[in-house]
């Protein structure tokens, strides 16, 4: 289970993520929800180790992981927004040093990566360089090295970005499966309708503050609003996206 309490993060005295406390149990897939600028990135960071809390504590089983961050490593698998990759290496050779990085035999990393690549649709780009993939395969290629060491806890942080919609659906059951294997899974997103399909709970932050922790269901049920769009325009108090639009395609149109 991945344990947070109270983590905070302050830039010149400014929490831009102001005592978050939640849960992640094992089996359970949960959404993390925010706007842009509401401090989800800022959480990734610290979770994943990248960047240190000014205050609180992140448990993995119990044990805050300050104590054993590499042993908290080699239990997480990461998959960051942005698909940074490097560019001169084939997407095998990018893989054979994720998992030579993670100190797996050779003979499992050259079956593993092989197999994950035909299954995510990218053997007959094996050995191209990664410089050559769309966005799309490169985020694929994360995803297979987030996986490669079969990770006991996975941060997605927005997953489907550039997946076209056959890579998305991939991606959904495959996170449901993990689930079933006893995975522990952050999902973090912007896209609504993607996150209420993908995850049991949402967690939603807003302004640096959690202002909703529940079940889908029963947070609609609790808000009496049919969606968790719905739920989140009203939670997160944002302005009328639905006015702003209208006003958007008047101003251009003048002359």
């Amino acid at each position: 289970m991945l344990d947070v309490r109270g983590l905070t993060k302050k830039y010149r005295n400014q929490a831009v993520v102001d005592h978050v406390t939640f849960t992640v149990p094992p089996g359970e897939v949960t959404g993390y929800l925010g706007p842009n600028g509401s401090g989800k990135s800022t959480t990734v960071k610290m979770l994943a180790g990248l960047l240190p809390a000014t205050s609180g504590q992140i448990l993995w089983n119990g044990n805050d992981i300050r104590q054993d961050p590499i042993g908290f490593k080699r239990a997480l698998g990461y998959v960051p927004e942005e698909a940074y990759v490097y560019p001169h290496l084939t997407g095998l050779e990018y893989l054979e040093l994720i998992g030579r990085l993670r100190q797996l035999p050779e003979r499992q990393v050259e079956r593993k990566a092989n197999e994950l690549l035909r299954l995510l649709w990218l053997q007959e780009y094996r050995h191209a360089p990664i410089s050559s993939y769309s966005k799309g395969m490169k985020q694929r290629v994360l995803l297979a090295g987030a996986l490669l060491h079969n990770p006991d806890l996975l941060i997605l942080d927005e997953p489907l970005s550039g997946l076209d919609v056959t890579s998305a659906l991939l991606l959904h059951e495959l996170i449901a499966e993990l689930a079933r294997h006893g995975k522990t899974i952050l999902y973090i997103s912007h896209v609504l309708e993607v996150t209420e399909k993908v995850c049991a709970r949402v967690i939603m932050l807003y302004q640096g503050k959690i202002v909703a922790n529940d079940e889908v269901s029963r947070l609609r049920d609790l808000m009496q609003l049919p969606s968790l769009e719905q739920i989140f325009r009203q939670l997160a108090r944002q302005e009328d996206v639905g006015s702003a639009a209208l006003e958007i395609a008047a101003l251009i149109e003048e002359a």
